[in-house]
C-alpha cells in the first residue's frame, strides 16, 4: 500500500506531511495513517512540536467524495466514528501543533486544520466547510471546533453558506493566527512552534489538556481539571528544574530536558 502520509522529524519538530496529489483528498487510508502518525508523533521523545502540512500547493481539499458517494447510511454510521477519530487523534497530540495551510483547506481539510492548536495560512489560502452544498454537514468536528474558535453565529454562516473564506478574512475572524506569503507558510509554521522545542514538555502538555478539556465542561469542572494538572506537575522534573533555576538564576534561565 502506498504511503499517503508521512512523519518527518528535524530539529525537534515533527512534520505530518500529506502526500496524495493532486488535492490531498482525505480518503480512508489517509485517515488511518493520520491516526497512526499522530500517535507516533505524540510518543516520540525527539518530537517536541508538530506541523501538519499538505505541501506547497494545497493543504487538503476535503474528503474523497468519490469514495463516499456510494456509502449508505449503514456504512457511514460505522465510518463516521473512524473519520472523527483521525482528527481527534491530531487534536490530542500532547504537544503544540500548527497547521501550515497553502491553497485549499476545505471540508475535512478545514477540520484537520481546526484540530491543530495554531494555524498559519498563505495569502492564497481558502478555508471553508462546504458540505451543505453536497447535502450533508461537517462530520469530523467542523460544527464543534469551528464554533468554539470563531463563535456560533459566524460558524453557522460559514457552514450554512458553504462559502470559501479567504486568508485575510480568516485572520480577521480568528480562524487562522497568521497570514504570510504562500512560499513562506511552512517556514512560518515551524517558527511558531520552535520556541517549544526543548521546553517544559510536561507543563505544556498539562496546559494544553487543561485548556482543551476545560472548553468541554462547565467552569467549576474546568477549574478542577486545572487544579489537578497544576498539582500533578509537582511530581515532575520540569517543576524541579524550573523552580530551582528561578531561585538560583532568576526568570527565563531554566534549561529543560525536553521529551
Amino acid at each position: 500500500m502506498t504511503e499517503l502520509v508521512r512523519l518527518e522529524v528535524e530539529a525537534g519538530i515533527g512534520t505530518i506531511r500529506l502526500d496524495r496529489p493532486p488535492m490531498n483528498a482525505l480518503n480512508v487510508q489517509v485517515q488511518e495513517e493520520l491516526r497512526e502518525l499522530a500517535a507516533e508523533a505524540g510518543s516520540r521523545r525527539d518530537v517536541s512540536a508538530v506541523v501538519v502540512y499538505g505541501g506547497e500547493k494545497v493543504f487538503a481539499a476535503g474528503a474523497d467524495i468519490k469514495e463516499m458517494q456510494t456509502m449508505s447510511y449503514t456504512d457511514m454510521v460505522d465510518r463516521s466514528a473512524a473519520l472523527q477519530s483521525a482528527f481527534t487523534a491530531i487534536a490530542r497530540i500532547p504537544k503544540p501543533t500548527v497547521a501550515a495551510i497553502t491553497g485549499y483547506a476545505l471540508g475535512g481539510g478545514c477540520e484537520l486544520a481546526l484540530a491543530c492548536d495554531f494555524r498559519v495560512a498563505g495569502e492564497n489560502a481558502k478555508l471553508g466547510q462546504p458540505e451543505v452544498l453536497l447535502g450533508v454537514i461537517p462530520g469530523a468536528g467542523g460544527t464543534q471546533r469551528l464554533a468554539r474558535l470563531v463563535g456560533p453565529a459566524r460558524a453557522k454562516e460559514i457552514i450554512f453558506s458553504g462559502r470559501f473564506v479567504p486568508a485575510d478574512e480568516a485572520l480577521r475572524i480568528g480562524l487562522v493566527d497568521e497570514v504570510v506569503d504562500a512560499a513562506e507558510v511552512y517556514a512560518a509554521a515551524r517558527r511558531r512552534v520552535e520556541p517549544y522545542v526543548g521546553g517544559p514538555a510536561y507543563a505544556i502538555r498539562a496546559a494544553k489538556e487543561a485548556v482543551d478539556r476545560g472548553l468541554e465542561v462547565d467552569l467549576e469542572t474546568g477549574l478542577e481539571i486545572e487544579r489537578m494538572q497544576f498539582a500533578g506537575l509537582f511530581a515532575t522534573k520540569d517543576r524541579e528544574i524550573g523552580m530551582t533555576s528561578f531561585v538560583e538564576q532568576g526568570p527565563g534561565k531554566a534549561k529543560f530536558e525536553g521529551r
